[in-house]
């Protein structure tokens, strides 16, 4: 649907909305100008389409004479009669290509310097120089296209949440460091030198305190800020969906995300079909090497260790008996060569995997494989029936600790499943996974660590763990994964202040730091905090997905390149010395 237009001086129809028959005045870029000698022909474009123009030198002698001169991404405004084209003039691949502006009236609006990179073709561009010019960028048809998109889903998802009775309330950009995993950006505080704010990583804290305060239904399609490492699908700022509601549980809030998910995908042409099936954690790693398996294709990871039991392999018995697993997956009749077959190791390796171990099953139920001569006959025969083989399939085995080779064989099936187009295009596979570990061991910090965040609630039966088993300890926690992409996370939080204590004390943030640096929370929790829970959903991930860009910064107006850094304006930047003087701040090295 076109934008609602207010006639004036410049326009009075969207070029993408001119009908045969009308005096219109049409307003927008040059995209394409063509000089036939006598006639002039040039594509118009504005944000609702192209459609072509003529001068001719009989009818018009002056606008004829003016667009000449016209240049690519000049900005005119013409006045003019709609025509229909002549048959073969007719241009099928444009939504305007039957009719034309027969122009009378020229006005040169702006002129334009040559662009960078051609506006009016579909070309790769290097991404440097895309970004250096992003204003020109957004002018093609690929990034109109894929914000438009964008548009959509957001309104859908407002649309939705409004009339389920949720509330759309904003939350601080300026509030106070707190350690919720990610690296802060820190702001300086003129008025309070030497203190800092920092910008939110997500709004974690204050959407819980809105439940604490009686909202009960809350959301915000909120900015987040992250100084960490950025990839295709991660940037410094980012945006979401942010939802949490009082007095639900687990259920409750996944029919509720499914309910908003549903015409936001169809917004964008997507039928997500639901209720979205549910994988426990443990399942996930265990058929699939992940926690986002991507449920498109099969070639799941099957347990070999009762075909292997007892087993005179060196190396499989030993692994075994160390308290390892050997895994494989079956990867179906694909004849490969032997330097495949050895990327295919080195690639195992590199998940850090000890080895990979083929094998090609036979007519006669042998192998053809260089650990076949180890193995019975009963074991050759066992796994293949334990990975439901059958003659030509390609079996790829693990032997290692169960998270190595979980990581090793969840590479391998996805990798495989590239190469060997095992993906069907268009097609949607969502669902949920739940019962996450509430912790997970960091060596680095020499310490536990939240696998979501502190706030996340355990499972009842799990208090009693976090202080003799916190390996043990699970939450409350689910993810939303779609096409093997987390496009969202969520749990119920904690609502008793004991609790709180409890968890943030395993995480090694005694009473006293806990009160420190989430006393507001916590003094909070203790004025009666009502059982709450919520999900969060990058908005980014998620137009990337529909509109099929492999990088959020496709759907992203004015993003950052992989270093950080905005080639158009430059930033980050140096602040003069007033500025450092004001806040209290020396710079001991200069910007690299």
């Amino acid at each position: 649907m076109p934008p609602e237009l207010r006639p004036n001086d410049y326009r009075d129809t969207w070029a993408g909305e001119v009908r045969v028959g009308e005096q219109v005045r049409v307003a927008g870029w040059v995209h394409r100008r063509r000089d036939h000698g006598g006639l002039v022909f040039v594509d118009l474009r504005d944000r609702t389409g192209v459609v072509q123009v003529v001068f001719n030198p009989e009818t018009a002698p002056e606008a004829h004479a003016s667009s000449h001169e016209l240049r690519s991404e000049w900005v005119i405004s013409v006045r003019g009669e709609v025509v229909p084209r002549s048959e073969e003039t007719v241009n099928r691949d444009m939504p305007t290509g039957e009719v034309e502006v027969r122009v009378t009236e020229l006005a040169v609006l702006a002129h334009a310097e040559t662009p960078a990179f051609p506006i009016d073709e579909d070309t790769a561009v290097d991404e440097a120089l895309r970004l250096r010019h992003r204003y020109l960028d957004l002018r093609r048809e690929p990034m109109q296209r894929a914000l438009e998109l964008r548009h959509r889903v957001v309104q859908a998802i407002r649309d939705h949440l409004n009339a389920a009775g949720f509330i759309d309330i904003e939350t601080p950009i300026l509030t106070r460091s707190t350690p919720e995993g990610a690296r802060d950006f820190v702001v300086p505080a003129r008025m309070q030198r030497g203190a800092f704010y920092a910008l939110p990583q997500s709004p974690q804290l204050f959407k819980q305190l809105l439940m604490i305060a009686g909202f009960e239904r809350y959301y915000q399609i909120a900015r987040c800020f992250r100084d960490e490492a950025l990839r295709a699908d991660r940037q410094l700022e980012f945006t979401q969906l942010d939802i949490e509601m009082a007095f639900v549980d687990e259920e409750d809030v996944m029919a509720a995300t499914e309910s908003v998910l549903a015409p936001a995908f169809a917004a964008g042409g997507v039928d997500l079909h639901t209720p979205f099936p549910r994988l426990t954690y443990d399942e996930a790693i265990a058929r699939f090497g992940t926690d986002r398996p991507d449920m498109r294709f099969g070639m799941e990871i099957r347990d070999l260790g009762d075909a292997l039991r007892g087993t005179e392999f060196k190396v499989f018995r030993g692994v075994l008996e160390g308290g390892g697993v050997v895994r494989g997956i079956n990867a179906g009749a694909h004849e490969m060569s032997r330097a495949e077959l050895d990327r295919l190791i080195e690639f195992a390796q590199g998940q850090g995997a000890g080895g990979l171990v083929w094998a090609y099953v036979e007519e006669a139920g042998g192998w053809r494989s260089p650990v076949a001569k180890f193995l019975s006959e009963q074991e050759l025969h066992a796994v293949a029936a334990a990975l439901e083989a059958s003659p030509g399939d390609l079996l790829l085995l693990v032997a290692d600790e169960a998270g190595v080779a979980a990581q090793a064989l969840g590479a391998l099936r996805l990798k495989l499943a590239g190469r060997l187009g095992l993906i069907a295009g268009g097609e949607w596979r969502a669902l949920w996974v739940t019962d996450f570990p509430l912790l997970e061991w960091s060596d680095d910090e020499g310490r536990w660590e939240a696998l979501h965040h502190p706030f996340t609630s355990p499972s009842e039966e799990s208090l009693a763990l976090l202080e003799d088993n916190p390996a043990a300890a699970r939450a409350r926690a689910y993810d939303m994964v779609l096409n093997g992409v987390e496009l969202g996370g969520g749990s119920i939080r904690i609502n008793r202040p004991e609790v709180q204590y409890s968890v943030l004390e395993t995480l090694g943030i005694g009473r006293e730091a806990a009160d420190e640096k989430f006393g507001f929370l916590i003094e909070a929790l203790k004025h009666g905090g009502p059982p709450h829970g919520g999900i969060a959903f990058g908005i980014d991930r998620m137009a990337a997905l529909l509109a099929g860009r492999d990088s959020i910064r496709d759907v992203i107006a004015f993003p950052k390149t992989a270093t950080g850094q905005d080639p158009m304006t430059g930033a980050p930047a140096p602040i003069d010395e007033r500025q450092l003087r004001e806040l209290g701040i020396r710079v001991d090295a200069p910007p690299a």
